[in-house]
């Protein structure tokens, strides 16, 4: 075994194959993975569980292929298939939709790429049975002069993800490689790393972090969002000074003395009351859980969520996951201190329930609002599935820092702080 089939799960591009029934789907996949991964009969819907395996495919490199049961194409896709196909892609990096290259698209294959495009993801419609007729899609490729033009057409729907078209015969195995190379171009670009202060850092830009020595990390040991930005920001060769929150003022002041400017302080959220108090409003100060949010790809959905917690009612539930599963201390964030300032914030009696690790309730609908950690012990694509699965619900979803800084009054400053006036709501009373 290669070290490529050795790679973890979590960094492997996880493909999503889906099609009405009978449209040569698992036929599709199998000539994608050059395997039996699938059952292939001629009768329809023989495909009835999702059917899951990580591999190696050239040239896309370590994946995690997803065969899902086969759409039926009689009448709409019902509520329960929709949510089903939904869970699956809150997993998924990138979908492929396989149509019967004869049929052309029908109203469900429709349904599927609206439902591809509502979640911004990445897909390919792959038109199989080509070598049944040549004439039976027509996929125009103004973009790639002088080649084929049924090779595969990329075009942007929108500023967040891509999809591509292709014509394909798994029966012959016409444009399969081509196919895998579609994947492979719109998968890696879901998988390239942003870094925590893409667009926030240049050379030399002064940072301080301000970083708490308490229970929360282990002793002598800095916590992996703090060990994170030290390593982005000495990525961006910028410079990162850090320091405890009583020792802020004294460090200000000595970099204030000597002319540097300072481009942005960074505290842990705890300390965000102290330090907001101790930063100068001219200097830009956001959190490392706001941040974290932001390279996770929540902070849109957090910074909505957290209003939230101007409607809760005595009664209410509230969900606080965390994805640590460290041993919890007497004064842990999750299960005491912010169920402490958030019921002396609302003056409400409500109901705290917590999760942490990898456990999560798939049915969010008992809760008025979750609220996560920042998820720097799981993995982008366990973040996204849990912001999806609340965002499908419809249930109010933040996370920790957002909440913190929101509080105390100064989300409106931290969010300003990494331009995203944008999400500041008009109701935001500060």
């Amino acid at each position: 075994m290669g070290m490529m089939d050795e790679a973890p799960s979590s960094e492997r591009v996880h493909i999503g194959f889906f099609g009405i029934r009978n449209a040569g789907k698992s036929s599709v996949v199998n000539a994608v993975t050059e395997q039996e991964l699938s059952v292939v009969s001629g009768t329809p819907g023989t495909t009835t569980d999702p059917v899951k395996k990580a591999m190696e495919i050239p040239p896309i490199g370590p994946v995690v292929v997803i065969d899902t049961p086969g759409i039926d194409d009689v009448g709409e896709l019902g509520e329960k298939r929709v949510k089903k196909t939904k869970e699956i892609l809150n997993r998924v990096d990138i979908a492929v939709l396989v149509v019967d290259g004869e049929a052309g698209l029908r109203p469900n294959d429709e349904a599927l790429i609206h439902i591809f495009r509502e979640k911004k993801l990445p897909y390919v419609v792959a038109y199989n049975k080509a070598d049944l007729s040549e004439d039976a899609v027509a996929v125009k490729n103004p973009e790639i002069n002088g080649q084929d033009e049924n090779a595969a057409v990329i075009a942007k729907y929108n500023a967040h993800a891509e999809y591509g078209e292709i014509r394909v015969s798994a029966k012959t195995g016409y444009h399969i490689y081509e196919l895998k190379s579609l994947i492979g171009r719109l998968g890696k670009a879901t998988m390239e790393s942003k870094g925590l202060l893409d667009g926030l850092a240049d050379e030399h830009d002064l940072f301080v972090l301000v970083i708490p020595q308490d229970t929360s990390a282990p002793k002598g040991r800095l916590i992996l969002p703090e060990q994170m930005m030290i390593h982005e920001i000495l990525d961006h060769h910028a410079e990162p000074i850090c320091c405890q929150p009583e020792d802020l003022e004294h460090t200000l002041s000595f970099l204030l003395k000597s002319g540097k400017p300072i481009h942005m302080v960074i505290t842990d959220s705890q300390a965000f009351e102290h330090v907001s108090k101790v930063v100068p409003e001219d200097i830009p100060l956001a959190s490392f859980s706001i941040l974290m949010a932001r390279y996770k790809g929540i902070l849109d959905t957090a910074a909505r969520g957290v209003y939230a917690a101007e409607s809760l009612q005595d009664g209410d539930r509230v969900l606080i996951s965390e994805g640590c599963t460290h041993h919890r201390q007497c004064d842990d964030i999750g299960t005491v201190k912010i169920p402490n300032w958030l019921k002396k914030y609302t003056q409400k009696s409500f109901e705290i329930e917590t999760t942490s690790g990898f456990s999560f309730p798939e049915d969010l609908s008992p809760y008025h609002m979750v609220i996560h950690c920042g998820g720097c012990m799981l993995n982008e694509r366990e973040v996204r599935f849990r912001r999806r699965q609340a965002e499908d619900q419809g249930i109010p979803f933040t996370n920790y820092g957002i909440l913190i800084a929101y509080m105390n009054g100064i989300l409106q400053r931290s969010l300003t702080a990494i331009g995203r006036t944008d999400l500041l709501s008009s109701n935001d009373k500060y």
